[in-house]
């Protein structure tokens, strides 16, 4: 299970079971136990790498040489998953998507194994007298649902563990984002809305995720919009050094965003920075209909230069009157039709957007900002969407 594989798991997107009292007891004394732990996460984190490469040395080839980049990713995204065994409804689906998405490191059962051994290892060693026979039945009974999940998924899964794909096209649309097309050696079936883990040759072993901007094409080809990011050793990668030739692999595609044609609702899609390329890759796909739900798409960012691909948005909504585009700038002169400030303001200041479908994709900052003011103003939890992404 590496850093890069595991994502925060969504907030609900539905409505949820009450979890069995037992397992609300399970996961509070988790919580109650992390709450003790956290402060020692560097320690803790030291320890459990330790502890995994003693007993399956093998795994440290699932990590990059610079081990100084994965800092304490893996075992807070580790104990997010296990605080969240008690919301089966969001938590089930995404390890089921994790366990394939493993299979690209050759990931087996005695691995699963060794990375929680090591896990209660490092937490028993900082926890002292706290941890009580009661706390690690908790722990250990929660790591075993979510290992038993993933590898189950993963048996059952029946695509390459991974794609090769040859970079066909590298353009770059400003000093800090690139337009990447990559065509695949077998076509990925990933389905619009989906994004995917991705290893470049410059940075081997650091997987990122990046989502496609198109809907699947006829030729299989991908495009990829990629910003450098501060202290991305990926996307600066990609976005200065990636050539014409380079081989990359592409994981199995994840995710649940996408436009329900049939629901009868309306769509509201809200996209900060290079998150437009999700919406891309579902308007790409509604392109292909006569009959959509309408859709009010929301683009913005801190200026007007950081809206790249507008013009492309509005071309497609010249010819679809389904789509409206509304774009949003923070700070400086906008321009006809934009609106001022965050997407977060200009997405509730029109109210809670009752009847509508909303689609949320962009940093995540940019997405806890949103959704967390658009609850405020009176949208339902279950009508929100946006998946787990993890960045440089």
């Amino acid at each position: 299970m590496t850093a890069d594989a595991v994502s925060p798991v969504p907030r609900a997107s539905a409505v949820h079971r009450e979890a069995p009292p037992a397992v609300t007891a399970m996961v509070r004394l988790i919580r109650d136990a992390w709450a003790k732990a956290e402060p020692y996460t560097p320690e803790i984190t030291q320890f459990f790498y330790g502890m995994l490469f003693t007993l399956a040395p093998a795994t440290r080839d699932f990590f990059p040489i610079n081990m100084e980049v994965q800092r304490g990713r893996l075992v807070r995204a580790l104990v997010h998953i296990v605080q969240m065994v008690d919301r089966p409804d969001d938590l089930v689906p995404f390890l089921r998507q994790l366990g394939r998405d493993h299979r690209k490191f050759g990931v087996v059962a005695k691995h699963y194994e060794a990375v929680g051994t090591a896990l209660l290892a490092a937490l028993k060693r900082h926890l002292g007298a706290d941890w009580t026979p009661e706390v690690e039945r908790a722990w250990a009974e929660a790591y075993t649902i979510i290992a038993r999940s993933m590898q189950e998924a993963a048996a059952a899964d029946d695509n390459p563990p991974f794609w090769y794909g040859h970079v066909a096209e590298h353009r770059r649309l400003s000093w800090d984002l690139a337009l990447v097309r990559v065509e695949p050696e077998q076509p990925v079936p990933y389905r619009p809305g989906q994004y995917m883990s991705i290893e470049v040759p410059q940075r081997p072993r650091l997987w990122r995720y990046l989502t496609p901007a198109n809907a699947p094409r006829e030729d299989g080809s991908i495009e990829f919009h990629v910003r450098a990011v501060d202290g991305g050793w990926v996307s600066r990668a990609i976005v200065s050094h990636t050539q014409a030739g380079d081989v990359w692999r592409i994981g199995p595609p994840l995710g649940r965003m996408h436009v329900d044609r049939e629901s009868g609702r309306s769509v509201l899609m809200i996209a900060g920075g290079t998150g437009v390329a999700t919406m891309q890759s579902m308007l790409d796909d509604l392109a292909q209909w006569v009959e959509n739900p309408q859709v009010q798409l929301f683009y913005g960012g801190p200026t007007r230069d950081d809206l790249y691909d507008l013009e492309q948005l509005r071309a497609i909504a010249s010819v679809n009157p389904w789509l409206t585009v509304t774009p949003v700038v923070e700070r400086g002169s906008g321009l006809p039709g934009c609106e001022h400030g965050t997407l977060a303001e200009a997405v509730t200041r029109r109210g809670a957007w009752p009847n509508h479908d909303v689609l949320v994709a962009g940093s995540p900052a940019m997405i806890r900002a949103t959704v967390s003011r658009m609850l405020v103003a009176g949208t339902a939890l279950d009508q929100i969407r946006y998946d787990p992404f993890t960045i440089d």
